[in-house]
């Protein structure tokens, strides 16, 4: 069987980008069982309420990610909401864990997909937006899709 090449989104974090600013992003691989990997390969996986976490011991963990039960799977079968362990290399975790030492960062989960056959994560660190600035980022957005429409329309004439 052929080895399987590129990238394929799997799920994305979208309520991430809106509740922070995302500073640095880094690629993790994740240690998983077979009937999960079945599961993301279906595409049913849920990032909404993930977060990551860095122990004592100098490892981090991907928890509250929901990745349903494999359809047919047998009594083998995982644990939807366990934790998960992210696979970096130790100078990175060790960067992180004292960038998210300073007021207000935090580390967390912005996408999930495959890469040449394996499953990646995309974690970020990130910094918390507060109220105004998600209106004004919403604002920007909204602005800029108005201009691309005026263009588009001053060009069709």
């Amino acid at each position: 069987m052929a080895k399987e090449q590129g990238t394929k989104l799997i799920v994305q974090n979208r309520k991430a980008r809106h509740d922070y600013t995302i500073e640095d992003k880094y690629e993790a691989g994740i240690a998983l069982t077979g009937t999960e990997v079945k599961s993301l390969r279906e595409g049913r996986a849920s990032l909404a309420e993930a977060f990551v976490s860095i122990d004592r011991r100098g490892e981090i963990w991907l928890e509250n990610a929901n990745i349903p039960e494999y359809l047919n799977g047998t009594w083998n079968n995982h644990a939807p909401k366990r934790k998960r362990k992210l696979l970096l290399h130790a100078a990175q975790i060790a960067k992180l864990s004292r960038q998210i030492e300073a007021k207000g960062y935090t580390i967390v989960p912005i996408s999930l997909y495959f890469k040449d056959g394996r499953v990646k994560a995309e974690i970020a660190l990130a910094k918390g937006k507060r109220e105004f600035d998600k209106r004004q980022a919403l604002r920007e957005e909204q602005d800029k899709r108005e201009a691309l429409r005026i263009m588009r329309y001053k060009n069709m004439r």
